[in-house]
């Protein structure tokens, strides 16, 4: 199903899109980061505390609206006639890393909780290769995208 008064807009939808993914992209690069230092501070630190705020501004106020307004662009993207192939290999491979990248904010954001209640048990370790899964996905997802081997 495609909405053709969407294709005069396609641009517009794609440049916004591409916007929210930069934004999207650059809160999980640096989440797993905060975390990975908040692992090296006392719980009930003021400097836990400090993090607990830059952790919940980060997730709350450019990461999930980043998200959701990257979903929202993408499926305006899929309902544009001509924008994708549904049977393109490239594509499913893509909407499976977008699902996959959209799980992991899911964990960070239940990770910052774990955080905010002073529950973490995760070590420092685990944030830090937590930190490459969406530089992984994000190179998977662009080489769909531009190359659609």
């Amino acid at each position: 199903m495609t909405i053709p008064a969407l294709a005069a807009f396609y641009r517009w939808d794609l440049a916004f899109h591409v916007m929210s993914i930069i934004a999207w992209m650059a809160a999980l690069f640096y989440l797993p980061r905060l975390y990975v230092y908040h692992c090296q501070v006392a719980p009930g630190s003021l400097e836990s505390a400090r993090f607990k705020v830059m952790e919940r501004r980060l997730l709350k106020q450019i990461a999930t609206p980043a998200m959701i307004s990257s979903w929202i662009f993408g499926i305006l993207l899929i309902l544009t006639p001509g924008a994708i192939s549904w049977s393109a290999p490239w594509w499913w491979v893509k909407f499976t890393c977008v699902i996959l990248m959209s799980g992991f904010h899911g964990a960070m954001s239940k990770w910052r909780k774990n955080f905010l209640n002073d529950r973490n048990v995760k070590p420092e370790r685990f944030y830090r290769i937590a930190n490459e899964v969406p530089t992984i996905l994000m190179v998977i997802i662009v080489i769909m995208v531009f190359v659609k081997p």
